[in-house]
């Protein structure tokens, strides 16, 4: 898989949250059909791109504790 595209796609989601500090809760299903990838392709790319430092990840402390995404 392309892991500049998808940090393309996920930087783009992140940018465009208007929640504060800026996060997103990511569908890795979602972005699988967006990008017609296989759905654990696009979560071993995410984990590689958390790994490099170029994502954080995060889970929310209040229901329904969603993994989130954040730019470091």
């Amino acid at each position: 898989m392309d892991k500049e595209k998808l940090y393309k796609q996920v930087h783009g989601m992140i940018i465009s949250s208007t929640k504060e500090p800026k996060y997103s809760a990511i569908s890795t299903v979602k972005v699988a059909d967006l990008l017609n990838e296989e759905i654990d392709v696009v979560e071993h790319t995410l984990q590689e791109l958390v790994e490099e430092g170029r994502l954080k990840k995060s889970r929310l402390n209040d229901p329904p504790n969603y993994e989130i995404y954040l730019l470091p």
